[in-house]
């Protein structure tokens, strides 16, 4: 077999046509190196190669999350807390009910209201006191008026007022509101609240909602009594227990009172899936409007996921 000659097999390959080429030699467009495959340590060591990349990314990277701090700060301002709220003066109002407070009377005068338990009033405890001092008047015999002993009637009077006006004073201090217990207080609020928010007396005050197109035809049975069960009642007195709950439990070691700190987070889910009934229903309309403002609500009590700390 004749040996093989490289050279003749080279000019095989040879291209003598002088035309240009039709088409641009291609580039590849991959990178010789690879750097997608690489995983993060990877990518670390090498950026660490260089001293003043790395302290440029680490400057960038703590802006960027002290930015997104205070972003989060801001919303968590805008939601609110879930249990405090805003202060308003109603909420105020509720902490300083058993202090003495001033009325204007008809004539243009003012008077000074003491708040009493039992749903008491002064004129009532008056009422009461006059009765018991004409029961305990002291009777003249008829022997008595006959050797008239004017001295010692005079005498016994002037003990009996002396008696009566300590016992009318007793009386005032006992049922005062602010000598009274945490129970009595939370029930004379129990009172304002539906005074305040019952249908019976915010029907012809505030807004209604517009409206259907189709009413109802139904007739409704009139309310027999004060509103105790609509949602914006049972919304406040949710809220004015749950701030005398967390008030309790942040004082005397109260984060250890599990069994408290459960009823706080019921009491909690409660007055959100109520809230979020009441803004499915009324959002827009007085109702809604008038127990935001006044109780101070903020929309992290009825929206997204409440969690306590």
């Amino acid at each position: 077999m004749p040996p093989r000659l490289e050279a003749l097999q080279r000019l095989g390959t040879i291209n003598l046509c002088l035309r240009p080429a039709t088409t641009a030699p291609r580039t590849p467009l991959m990178p010789l190196v690879q750097t997608a495959n690489l995983s993060q340590r990877e990518r670390k060591r090498r950026a660490k190669q260089d001293p003043y990349r790395w302290a440029q990314a680490q400057q960038r990277k703590n802006v960027n999350l002290k930015r997104r701090g205070e972003l989060q700060s801001e919303r968590d301002a805008l939601l609110g807390d879930p249990i405090w709220g805003k202060t308003t003066p109603f909420i105020e109002s509720l902490e300083t009910a058993a202090q003495p407070f001033t009325t204007k009377t008809a004539d243009g005068g003012e008077s000074t209201v003491t708040p009493r338990t039992h749903f008491l009033t002064d004129a009532e405890i008056d009422e009461v006191a006059e009765h018991a001092r004409a029961l305990t008047k002291p009777v003249v015999g008829a022997v008595s008026s006959q050797l008239e002993d004017s001295l010692g009637e005079a005498e016994s009077q002037t003990q009996h007022d002396q008696r009566h006006a300590r016992a009318v004073e007793a009386l005032h201090r006992i049922t005062a509101l602010e000598n009274g217990s945490k129970k009595d207080k939370y029930h004379f609020n129990v009172r304002r609240i539906v005074e305040q928010f019952g249908r019976h007396s915010t029907d012809g005050v505030v807004t209604p909602k517009p409206q259907p197109i189709s009413p109802s035809t139904v007739e409704v049975a009139p309310r027999a009594g004060p509103d105790t069960g609509s949602s914006e009642v049972q919304i406040a007195l949710l809220t004015a227990k749950i701030r005398n709950l967390a008030q309790t439990l942040s004082v005397n070691r109260g984060y250890k009172d599990i069994h408290n700190k459960r009823n706080l987070r019921l009491m909690l889910h409660k007055r959100q899936r109520l809230l979020r009934y009441m803004e499915k229903k009324e959002k827009g309309s007085g109702r809604w409007t008038n127990m935001i403002e006044k109780l101070g609500l903020t929309p992290a009590m009825w929206k997204g996921q409440i969690e306590l700390r």
